[in-house]
């Protein structure tokens, strides 16, 4: 048994099986709707229920508030359909759509970065290469089939995986990488996933990256180089303190060697180190920078609060909706 789907603004339909979600019976149709971590805890995947029923499985209520559910708003990557439905949601325009697998893969290094954040190698099975775009991540597959999301921070031309993993109070899995850990250990993961990678356009492009954000922007960035894509880039780095502005180096060496490559590194606290960084919040630099949004692509990385406020803040000032693509960390698990 299956009920049908139709996305209202293209008139697009597919089937979805009870045990589905509408993310996933999406993507089995080859239909590419928004969507960040997949797991109810950013929004991404928002949508109206305009006909029909669903069951919300557990999310996180800064994703879907009370006012938004009794407006009607869904969140596909944790609706099941209980009748055939109609939807209004954003669709995506994909050039190709690459569908995510489960595979083994061997840590190979493992390297502090900062007190707080490590660099993680990964390499896949004999001489496998991941086919990814930059900018997606993959999920971690825990024994109990739980899972755990990180960005891939290198481009698709480079053999290994590289991963940017801060350490959380109170994470299980960073407690883990961090204190247990061990080199050539082998773990399961599935990917590739995730909307978060460049788009065509000549428009200028306004990153800002918060925390361990920096890890797709990086992927993006590196990308562009090796395939010669030269755009007017603006690279915002929203930190807590300068100490937790890692691979400041690469930031700063990019913009020394690349032409029309502006970076601003932001600090929301004073330190010894304040002359080398704006004081602020990262979303407030940008504005501060830019009256008008008309004519700029932003990608934003981040906690969902930096993703939110920046979305907000730039449609505001004239960035068009569709020229904002975001990919939101979470940390803590679905509560609803």
């Amino acid at each position: 048994m299956s009920y049908t789907v139709t996305l209202k603004a293209s008139g697009k339909t597919f089937q979805a099986k009870p045990s589905q979600t509408i993310l996933e019976a999406a993507s089995d149709a080859g239909i590419t709707i928004p969507y960040g971590c997949r797991s109810g805890m950013c929004g991404s995947c928002k949508g109206r229920l305009l006909s029909g029923d669903v069951m919300l499985e557990d999310y996180q209520e800064s994703a879907l508030t009370e006012q938004e559910k009794s407006d009607g708003l869904i969140l596909c990557c944790k609706a099941l359909a209980t009748e055939s439905i109609t939807i209004e949601i954003r669709e995506s325009e994909e050039e190709e759509i690459i569908k995510s697998k489960v595979t083994p893969v061997r840590v190979e290094s493992l390297e502090k970065l900062n007190k707080d954040v490590i660099k993680m190698m990964l390499k896949l099975p004999g001489d496998e290469r991941l086919k990814f775009k930059a900018g997606q991540y993959i999920e971690f597959i825990m024994a109990d089939n739980s899972r755990r999301a990180f960005s891939l921070a290198n481009p698709p031309h480079q053999g290994l995986l590289e991963l940017h993993l801060r350490l959380i109070e109170g994470g299980k899995f960073t407690q883990f990488v961090f204190n247990e850990m061990k080199e050539k250990s082998i773990h399961r993961i599935d990917a590739p996933i995730g909307q978060f990678y460049l788009r065509e356009s000549e428009k200028p492009i306004i990153f800002v990256a918060g925390g361990t954000g920096f890890a797709p922007v990086k992927s993006v960035i590196e990308d562009m180089i090796f395939t010669n894509i030269n755009r007017p880039i603006f690279l915002y780095r929203g930190v807590g303190k300068f100490e937790d502005l890692y691979m400041h180096d690469l930031s700063s060496e990019w913009a020394n060697t690349l032409d029309e490559f502006t970076y601003i590194p932001v600090s929301q606290n004073q330190s010894s180190n304040s002359d080398q960084l704006r004081i602020g919040l990262v979303h407030e630099a940008v504005l501060e920078d830019f009256k008008s949004f008309n004519n700029v692509q932003v990608y934003c990385c981040g906690a969902p609060g930096l993703v939110q406020i920046a979305f907000e803040s730039f449609v505001e000032k004239g960035l068009p909706e569709d020229e904002f693509f975001a990919d939101a960390f979470t940390f803590a698990p679905p509560k609803k």
